[in-house]
């Protein structure tokens, strides 16, 4: 008995979909027609700081009381967020040193009017870039990584000197300027 009922429910919507189904008249289509575009595999996007701040502030960079450089110099790192590559990519990093702005003449005896650092870009590639101001050669400034991918990429400074050696004290002045440069591109 329910089978029935069920059958007799069932059997307007059979009828009102074939009613749906039929067509009067001439019809006429042309298809499948195809669809391209293609994503280019050497665009890379380094991403924004994830602070919005784009200054390093290290701070009084001497012990007050020797006027030599603070061993133990640090400032927090920074991070970039949103990088993606869609292909192999090459991550480089590349530094000047921290110099004295006002201060523009020679220094005197037992001064220095630079601050070398390592500026080091990671978590992008296997191996991180890095990039020292005192180096006369930085052959680890370059870095790849062999597919495509999407992330972040953590930039820090590290071993602060004074240039031209620890017992040298850094002269005074206002504001010491360095610059740090990441770049992403494509493998070629």
């Amino acid at each position: 008995m329910r089978r029935a009922l069920l059958l007799i429910a069932l059997a307007p919507l059979a009828v009102a979909g074939a009613a749906t189904a039929q067509t009067y008249g001439p019809s006429d289509s042309v298809g499948p027609i195809q669809i391209t575009a293609t994503v280019p595999n050497n665009i890379c996007t380094i991403g924004d700081l994830g602070d919005g701040d784009n200054l390093f502030d290290v701070g009084v960079m001497i012990d007050t009381t020797t006027g030599l450089l603070l061993p133990n110099l640090a400032a927090p790192p920074k991070v970039l967020t949103g990088t993606q590559c869609g292909a192999p990519s090459q991550l480089s990093i590349a530094a000047t040193q921290m110099t004295a702005q006002a201060f523009l003449t020679a220094p005197p005896s037992g001064f220095s009017r630079a601050v070398d650092y390592t500026a080091t870009a990671s978590g992008w590639t296997p191996v991180d870039a890095s990039y020292s101001t005192g180096a006369a050669a930085n052959a680890g400034a370059s870095q790849t990584r062999d597919s495509g991918g999407s992330g972040q990429i953590t930039i820090s400074l590290s071993n602060f000197a004074t240039s031209g050696g620890p017992s040298l004290r850094p002269v005074a002045d206002d504001t010491y300027q360095g610059a740090i440069v990441v770049t992403l591109a494509a493998a070629s």
